[in-house]
């Protein structure tokens, strides 16, 4: 669950530290209150882009941290292990998240910085948010898929992730087959060129690096005269009589006296003598160098011409040895394609009929998995709308496929194969009896999508281990006992996850657990939203607000108690 989350200069936030139970929590408050800032916050720390307009006017960062207490087998430790980052399942989970003016975002889990793909893998499993803009996922089709397949899980994902296996073979062997077949007579005019490229590059028997250790040769061939008058006047000056001889002759002066002042004088004379072994290496390495050097007017010429090739090879086929032997390779392969184009055309063709075979045999099988799960899919929506004061709605999810005539033959028709398979799908809906199923964007009420979008959180959050579910205003459109049924489902959904709702419906706001009240104030001339957990009497007195309006009545407020009683009872009973 979500423990704590601490808000520093964020919008009109100051400064917010609030703890959280289990449970169900709601958060209400004026419209343009901040309401929306606390999910903001959240929706940062499991990873959302930031902005330097997110921060609070006159600050230099805005800072948001959040702690969770979690199980030690939930999923979220094993992806922290995959990362390298050292968490202890024991303890809590602390995520910081810090934007800077300058638009930079700095995030760490438990003091550890990840990048922003890092912590957005970590933060959807932990946190779902849900705002009223997610209604439109289900307005879209082509989104549908996605939600079934997510309903399908472990019978599906296996099944589809096979699939894209052969897909993309199929995809890559498809492509080849087609490039050659459509291959033109200009590229079998290229085959004579290819080949005198071949035999040039392969005649220079090119080794990579040569061409960075014929350069140093080079330049020590064309200052190699220079050199030896250098290193033999250097060599003679330090072991002649300037140089080991001078330093000799000084120990011996200091070592007929040091008999008088040995303290003094013995670590001069061993100092003296280190400096001469140091020296008389020095003139020894000195000498073998020279010895090593030779002017060779016939070895500068080879290394010149073997540059001048390089170079020339380097103008034609790429900028450097590595550079041209990849380009000597490709068109080695390409050569003997378009030499033995008939032949590899038919290995091609006999390699793409056996993998559009095994795809078709893949695709109907992910396809009848579907088919299952789409009717169970659809009778666990039709149950949850049951609850939800949609009793007679009747659903469907239709899976069909993409005619296309461009495409693969399949039971008498030619149809379209994707990354997905062969499936479209579609949540068709009636919401009265009699009335025949339509696609849910054509007749769908903005409360009724509401509704649909919480029966299937409530059937994903069974299967997706996410510890805290976040509803933004998902009441929009409802009222009556539709929004009663609401309140009961987000609270029974609690029992299994840590339920977040910001509301403005009292129906909703007394089936909490804990109450939140999101207020803005004005403080020196300075706007800024503050976060006050409330008591049983507060929220008796924001649910008469919500109930009432402006004014706070004697009957507002016995109406408000009296909500709060009738849920307390309610939710003893479930």
């Amino acid at each position: 669950m979500l423990f704590s989350l601490s808000i520093r200069n964020l919008a009109v936030v100051e400064a917010v530290d609030i703890t959280f139970d289990r449970g169900f929590h709601v958060l209400t408050g004026e419209t343009g209150a901040g309401k929306s800032i606390i999910i903001d916050a959240l929706s940062l720390i499991a990873g959302a882009r930031g902005s330097a307009d997110l921060i609070r006017y006159g600050c230099e960062k805005a800072e948001m941290e959040a702690s969770f207490d979690l199980p030690a087998n939930h999923p979220v430790w094993e992806k922290l292990k995959d990362f390298g980052l050292n968490a202890d399942p024991g303890e809590l989970l602390i995520i910081r998240r810090d934007i800077s003016l300058q638009g930079k975002s700095t995030s760490r889990i438990n003091g550890q910085l990840v990048n922003l793909t890092m912590l957005r893998e970590v933060g959807e499993r932990l946190i779902n948010i849900h705002g009223q803009h997610e209604h439109q996922t289900l307005l879209r089709p082509d989104r549908h898929l996605d939600l079934l397949d997510a309903y399908g899980g472990s019978l599906i994902a296996p099944l589809k992730a096979k699939y894209q296996e052969t897909y993309a073979e199929f995809a890559k062997t498809n492509r080849e087959w087609n490039e050659l077949r459509n291959t033109s007579q200009k590229m079998f005019q290229m085959l004579d060129l290819y080949r005198f490229q071949l035999e040039e590059i392969a005649a220079a028997k090119l080794k990579i690096g040569e061409d960075e250790l014929l350069a140093e040769e080079k330049l020590k061939l064309s200052h190699s005269e220079k050199m030896m008058d250098s290193v033999s006047g250097a060599y003679e000056l330090l072991y002649g009589q300037q140089g080991l001889d001078t330093i000799a002759k000084t120990i011996s002066r200091l070592e007929d006296i040091s008999d008088y002042d040995s303290k003094k004088i013995s670590p001069l004379v061993e100092q003296l003598q280190t400096a001469y072994y140091q020296l008389e290496d020095a003139a020894f390495a000195l000498r073998d160098y020279r010895d090593s050097l030779e002017f060779n007017p016939e070895r500068l010429r080879e290394v010149e011409d073997r540059l001048d090739e390089l170079s020339s090879l380097r103008r034609k086929y790429g900028d450097s040895v590595e550079a041209i032997l990849n380009y000597y390779e490709n068109i080695r392969r390409e050569t003997e394609t378009l030499e033995n184009k008939d032949e590899i055309l038919d290995q091609l063709q006999a390699k793409r009929e056996t993998l559009l075979k095994r795809l078709l045999d893949e695709a109907e099988a992910l396809s009848a998995a579907r088919s299952s799960c789409a009717a169970d899919l659809a009778a666990q929506i039709e149950g949850e709308l049951r609850d939800l004061q949609m009793q007679r709605t009747s659903l469907k999810v239709e899976l069909g496929v993409i005619e296309d005539p461009s495409g693969v033959e399949w039971k008498d028709k030619a149809i379209r194969l994707g990354k997905q398979g062969m499936d479209t799908a579609e949540f068709l809906i009636s919401p009265n009896p009699g009335e025949p199923l339509r696609p849910l964007s054509k007749i769908a009420s903005g409360g009724e999508l509401s509704r649909m979008m919480l029966a299937l959180k409530s059937i994903f959050a069974k299967h997706d281990q996410v510890p805290v579910l976040i509803f933004d205003e998902v009441d929009t459109g409802v009222s009556g006992r539709a929004a009663q049924s609401i309140a009961e489902k987000l609270c029974k959904l609690s029992a299994s996850c840590q339920v977040f709702s910001i509301t403005h419906l009292p129906q909703v706001a007394c089936m909490a657990d804990k109450q939140f009240l999101i207020e803005k104030t004005v403080l020196d001339d300075r706007t800024m939203t503050v976060v006050e957990p409330l008591s049983e009497e507060g929220r008796i007195k924001e649910l008469a607000r919500m109930l009432g309006g402006v004014e706070i009545t004697e009957r507002t407020l016995h109406h408000a108690q009296e909500m709060l009683n009738m849920a307390q009872a309610q939710k003893g009973i479930f």
